[in-house]
């Protein structure tokens, strides 16, 4: 079904550029790329999947039937997203709030043109009916010269969709369920945002990732929507029998001085609001995995362990489980969705609280994009730090969020949002 071509690239780096910028003829692009962070658990550098064949759109109803459904009868590699607004489909919930984007609550393609990058070796895997391409295609790649910055690309002036003290009243409400006892902990988020305005997605993506340089970076086109992520978190991955999550709860700042960003790193190591966040979404992570996991097989490989990132330090566990071979792939998403990390615990409860609070519809924030194997495996990152457009509606979004506990401060919380805003900031308003 598959033509499979590898070849030896001697300066990677500049190949993965003419890689990305001849994508964008394509109406249907996934390019994801680890920045080269040094894991144990990836399985390429870098992905990019251009050109659909076939592919499936739909609403939250019957997602994940559908899916499954679509990826049984492919048998091949599939690239696209899930939104946060699929949970309407798991239980008795709804997304009313505003949406100035308007993402379908799925979409998954099958790329005829397949690039799987790692260390300086390209894997090229052509659907057979352009297979006689690739050498053609290789040759346009390499011969591409660098583009100069688009015009388009001005200056943007971000709005808020919740004010300060509406922020902080929020707050309060949420802190006001977990002393009553409804729920533990609950991810709030808000949205940032510009109207009538025109960008560059591949050079906004550039920009971001330049900045951020996270593992789960992600430049998504479908038709005229674009996703621009720099991802610093994954959701959940499958190789063979192994399945793994890392959620991320607990963030600091960085600063230019050695000694004090070391500080910083050590006090959020130790820091007992942050631990206790991350601790309550592993337990509700391995709560998850133990739906379709072996009896006895969840295991924290990781607990609370700090990562940095230019941008910030983060804490990140890493659960792991083991699955029989009966255990359908679309099922493991279908039990662990939406992912912990960006709703809360008990997670039901978390989701209704979160849905009256908000002011946004989260659509594609907070979701996840990856792909399947052709064996059923997976890899699929989470939809933070990323700015959304519609080109059409000339439209430009970017949210951020942050885990409220019962030893949440109001102020502490909005200072944590504008730490993770301030690289999307940038990147659109400079």
């Amino acid at each position: 079904m598959r033509h499979i071509t590898s070849k030896h690239i001697p300066d990677i780096t500049e190949f993965k550029h003419k890689l990305l910028q001849w994508s964008q003829q394509f109406e249907e692009v996934v390019w994801m790329d680890s920045n080269q962070h040094d894991t144990s658990y990836s399985s390429y550098d870098a992905i990019l999947a251009v050109d659909a064949f076939t592919s499936i759109q739909t609403d939250y109803f019957e997602a994940f039937t559908s899916l499954k459904e679509y990826q049984e009868i492919t048998k091949d590699w599939i690239f696209g997203y899930l939104t946060y607004d699929v949970k309407n489909g798991l239980e008795h919930l709804q997304s009313n709030n505003f949406d100035g984007l308007g993402f379908s609550d799925i979409f998954f393609f099958q790329p005829k043109r397949l690039f799987l990058i790692k260390g300086n070796q390209v894997e090229i895997q052509y659907l057979n009916m352009v297979d006689d391409e690739v050498d053609s295609d290789l040759e346009a790649i390499c011969s591409l010269q660098k583009e100069a910055l688009d015009s388009e690309s001005n200056p943007v002036k971000i709005k808020v969709r919740m004010h300060k003290d509406a922020y902080f009243k929020k707050i309060n409400t949420m802190l006001e369920h977990i002393h009553r006892g409804d729920i533990y902990e609950a991810n709030f988020c808000q949205e940032f945002y510009a109207e009538d305005v025109s960008i560059h997605p591949l050079e906004t993506y550039k920009k971001l990732n330049a900045v951020s340089k996270p593992p789960f970076a992600t430049f998504l086109k479908q038709q005229d929507k674009y996703l621009m992520c720099a991802s610093p978190e994954r959701y959940i991955k499958k190789v063979g029998q192994t399945v793994i999550s890392q959620p991320i709860k607990g963030t600091a700042k960085r600063a230019v001085n050695t000694v004090e960003d070391e500080k910083l790193k050590i006090d959020l190591t130790h820091n007992e609001k942050e631990r206790s966040e991350n601790i309550m979404i592993v337990d509700l992570v391995r709560n998850d995995l133990s739906k379709t996991a072996i009896k006895g097989s969840v295991k924290v490989e990781e607990l609370c362990k700090v990562y940095s990132f230019p941008q910030v330090h983060q804490m990140i566990s890493t659960i792991s489980s083991k699955i029989s071979e009966t255990v359908k792939p679309i099922d493991i998403l279908k039990t662990t969705f939406p992912m912990g990390s960006m709703t809360g615990a008990p997670k039901l409860s978390a989701m209704r609280i979160i849905e009256t609070l908000e002011d946004t519809k989260r659509g594609l924030y907070s979701g996840t994009v990856g792909y399947f194997t052709p064996d059923g495996d997976f890899d699929f990152n989470v939809i933070i730090r990323s700015i959304l457009y519609n080109q059409t509606k000339k439209y430009v979004s970017y949210s951020v969020g942050g885990a409220i506990t019962s030893k949440s401060n109001p102020a502490s919380e909005y200072e944590e949002c504008l730490v993770k805003a301030k690289a999307m900031r940038d990147v659109l308003e400079y």
